[in-house]
């Protein structure tokens, strides 16, 4: 069965595709990622996203038909030269919203107009059921690593939110650490930068402890899973204690990498475990030495195609699990009533 995921992350670099292939034998399942590409967000597109969380009710639903329609075009274009054609479309889209603890969840781009320009079933808004049974919602990734990683002690991914997920007593428990991505860009681009770079502006700074400590003495850090980070929290909660200290952007930028180092560490504190690291922050080399002098456990960065497109893959498994009746969200997770099968189809 080829799906294709399309995994689209809070700090708005772009659309990840993977065309992928899944097989099952005996309960085991095996993968491989045919065709994968990111492409970029047009500036356009980057400023509706980053803003459509406050925009009114139509412009809104609006927004979310577009957004649509976009990812179809994008996805004609992705399909067009490849002789094997997806099955099923497996689509995250963008999270606008993120409050569990008030029932919502809202993520842009709907799966009908997907469906409709690109005249393939297409699987989508994978966290709803799971807010709606109480759930976080959110990290969806760690069946995947369950089902397809299941070799490692822990997977790790830096994305806009670092999030981990491992194996406690026979049951899989994740949840998100910490900001990553999404604050650091925010600071390279104040910077005149896209990102940082194998985090280059850190390198030029020196950390703040005051600030570090005041960081990592947030409540949220304090609170056992599940549990799940948001744009909201990063607004009201993190970004406004940086904002308290008039330092300069590389002095910044060094404290953010004391303070997600301190995090991950604190995480991920047991000896001699292996780690697999996913997610744009995998390439980021002052980050992970940051983050490996804290820690006695050994970080493996797996191939670029696995880095880059881990979260689509796992998009596309999650809906070759809704497909075949199985679940796909996990309550040991999400803190749900129970497991269940997120998403809706349009067919």
């Amino acid at each position: 069965m080829y799906i294709l995921g399309i995994m689209s992350g809070t700090s708005l670099d772009g659309i990840d595709l993977a065309l992928c292939s899944f097989s099952e034998k005996k309960g085991k399942f095996d993968f491989e990622i045919h065709r994968a590409n990111s492409l970029a967000y047009p500036a356009e597109w980057q400023k509706k996203l980053s803003t459509s969380h406050s925009l009114p009710a139509f412009d809104l639903i609006k927004l979310h038909k577009d957004y649509g329609f976009f990812i179809g075009k994008v996805i004609l274009d992705f399909l067009k030269d490849i002789p094997t054609q997806a099955h099923y479309i497996a689509s995250h889209g963008h999270t606008v919203f993120h409050q569990p603890n008030k029932s919502v969840t809202f993520q842009i781009g709907d799966g009908a107009a997907i469906a409709a320009l690109c005249g393939i079933p297409v699987i989508s808004d994978f966290r709803n059921l799971d807010v709606c049974l109480g759930g976080q919602g959110a990290p969806l990734v760690p069946i995947g690593d369950e089902m397809l990683f299941s070799e490692y002690d822990y997977c790790l991914n830096l994305g806009g939110f670092s999030n981990v997920s491992f194996n406690k007593n026979g049951i899989r428990k994740a949840f998100d650490i910490c900001p990553v991505n999404i604050v650091l860009n925010e600071f390279a681009q104040k910077a005149g930068k896209d990102f940082d770079k194998a985090g280059e502006l850190g390198t030029m700074g020196h950390s703040y402890p005051a600030l570090v400590a005041e960081l990592d003495n947030l409540e949220y850090y304090k609170r056992l899973s599940p549990k799940s980070l948001g744009r909201e929290w990063l607004e009201k909660t993190f970004l406004p204690i940086i904002k308290k200290y008039n330092i300069s952007i590389p002095d910044i930028m060094a404290s953010l990498y004391e303070h997600i180092s301190n995090q991950l560490a604190t995480v991920m504190e047991k000896k001699g475990k292996k780690i697999l690291i996913t997610g744009g922050g995998a390439f980021n080399t002052y980050l992970l030495e940051q983050f490996q002098k804290k820690t006695n456990c050994t970080l493996i960065i797996p191939n670029s195609n696995l880095v880059n497109f881990k979260e689509a893959l796992v998009f596309a498994f999650l809906g070759y699990l809704h497909i075949n009746n199985k679940p796909n969200c996990l309550t040991s997770v999400t803190g749900a009533k129970r497991d269940s099968i997120g998403g809706c189809i349009f067919k």
